[in-house]
């Protein structure tokens, strides 16, 4: 049987439980919940997903006010596939692992990046974002092909990113800047060179502004995997989280939702 199975079996149990309590006092909430415990869910029946709120494209409020988002639409598609609801709790980056460290969520659809360190403490699903990081140049500049060709170069990049270094080791002179905002407009003016920053930064930028007269002109050979993150006791999702992923990959799902918000498919 598959977790996904085990899961769906989990939760029948659970729901048959819970109107056993309705009629006597003798089993508490809690108690009905337990099978869905075994699983890594806080709440029968419904999968608790934290994410920020602020973060466009990823997760944010529509004019309208609701939450929407690329990261939203994926959790809120596997949520579908596992036959739960899906609740979002909103909550600050810096508060977020402490909160799914404290059982307050199930999981984080944040684009969290998967790393060694986070690897050691947290479980991640099966990425659903690839992205590495680009070279964007002016579309008439032919001048850069690779990394190497930023020797003598001026690029704009914030000094606190991993972008900065990673110009600098190439050899470029560096123009300090608050952000992908003032990078780019530096660049369209013609007063830099070029600017390295992450694919999809640059992707929701095209597919927001169209005609940018903006390129890509190299990329690295080590994208970003970003995927869910939960506690390392929450195995059976995680699997059950996986089997869903790949299901919604097969169909298109992925893709669509991808296109939506980048206009390229950025899951794979």
């Amino acid at each position: 049987m598959s977790r996904r199975s085990i899961l769906a079996a989990t939760l029948a149990v659970t729901a048959a439980l819970a109107l056993s309590a309705c009629s006597t006092s003798a089993t508490p909430a809690s108690s009905a919940a337990a099978g869905g415990e075994d699983l890594g869910l806080v709440k029968a029946g419904t999968l608790t997903v934290a994410t920020e709120g602020t973060y466009r494209p990823f997760s944010y409020h529509d004019e309208s006010g609701k939450l929407v988002g690329f990261d939203v639409e994926i959790a809120e598609a596997v949520a579908k596939k596992l036959g739960l609801k899906v609740s979002f709790q909103e909550t600050q980056w810096d508060a977020i692992f402490a909160g799914l460290d404290a059982g307050r969520f199930d999981l984080i659809a944040n684009q969290v990046s998967i790393n060694a360190e986070r690897e050691a403490k947290y479980l991640f699903s099966e990425p659903y974002t690839v992205s590495p990081g680009v070279i964007i140049v002016k579309d008439t500049d032919d001048s850069i092909s690779s990394f190497d060709d930023l020797k003598g170069k001026t690029t704009a990049q914030s000094l606190t990113s991993n972008w900065y270094e990673l110009a600098q080791d190439h050899g470029a002179k560096v123009e300090a800047v608050e952000g992908w905002a003032q990078a780019v407009s530096l660049l369209e003016q013609g007063r830099v060179d070029a600017t390295i920053n992450d694919k999809l930064t640059y992707l929701d930028y095209v597919n927001t502004k169209g005609s940018t007269g903006l390129k890509i002109a190299a990329e690295t050979d080590d994208p970003a995997k970003s995927a869910f993150a939960l506690t390392k006791k929450k195995t059976a999702l995680v699997d059950a989280i996986d089997d869903a992923l790949t299901e919604l990959r097969a169909d298109g799902t992925l893709t669509t939702i991808s296109k939506k918000y980048f206009g390229t498919d950025v899951t794979q």
